[in-house]
């Protein structure tokens, strides 16, 4: 039995392809962990604030000295980092914007990734205090990015790969779907990168 957490990007709602390889990867998970629990975070419809000079503040202030307004800039973020903390597996939805991830998802990454809570600094540098973490990526994208000629401008990737392994979440694994506005391969694409998902 795990407790998995499942984080939606995208504002598409049911004609979206990271929702639909998302939550086809997670019945592949209660499948092979029978009994075990999903929590869905949907960040469109939360509104995760993008941070400002009060989410900051009450970030860097002790816990037993935040005031009322401290509590409320930092309350998104406790309870993200909570969630994480608490899940043995996170599956991540990321269609691609712009060559990246929504704004979304970078909003709830700024949330995450916090000095003296998720990552330290000591004498040998950062350290990630986010450990024993599953991580599935469920990446959809109009175009191939895996391969050829535009597999450069696949920054959505490598950028949660960096992030996440930053806060400790090194074991990751990457489903696609890929190809949804290419004409000749569109039909097959959500087919195919559906039966690619083969947990490890």
């Amino acid at each position: 039995m795990k407790k998995i957490l499942h984080i939606i990007s995208s504002p598409r709602g049911e004609a979206s392809f990271s929702i639909k390889l998302g939550n086809a990867i997670i019945e592949k998970l209660k499948a092979e962990y029978p009994g075990s629990t999903v929590k869905e975070t949907n960040l469109v419809t939360l509104h995760f604030p993008h941070l400002e000079e009060a989410h900051l503040a009450s970030f860097f202030t002790p816990a037993d000295s935040r005031t009322p307004e401290h509590l409320a800039a930092v309350k998104h973020s406790d309870e993200a980092v909570q969630d994480l903390m608490d899940a043995d597996i996170i599956v991540i939805g990321a269609p691609m914007y712009n060559f990246s991830i929504h704004s979304a998802l970078k909003a709830w990454l700024d949330h995450v990734v916090r000095a003296g809570v998720t990552f330290k600094y000591d004498e040998n540098g950062p350290e990630g205090l986010v450990k024993n973490k599953k991580v599935y990526l469920a990446e959809t994208t109009g175009g191939i990015y895996t391969e050829g000629p535009m597999q450069s401008y696949d920054f959505g990737v490598p950028y949660l790969k960096t992030v996440l392994g930053f806060i400790g979440m090194t074991d990751i694994t990457i489903f696609r779907i890929e190809g949804t506005s290419i004409p000749e391969i569109k039909d097959t694409a959500v087919e195919k990168g559906l039966n690619s998902i083969i947990l490890n």
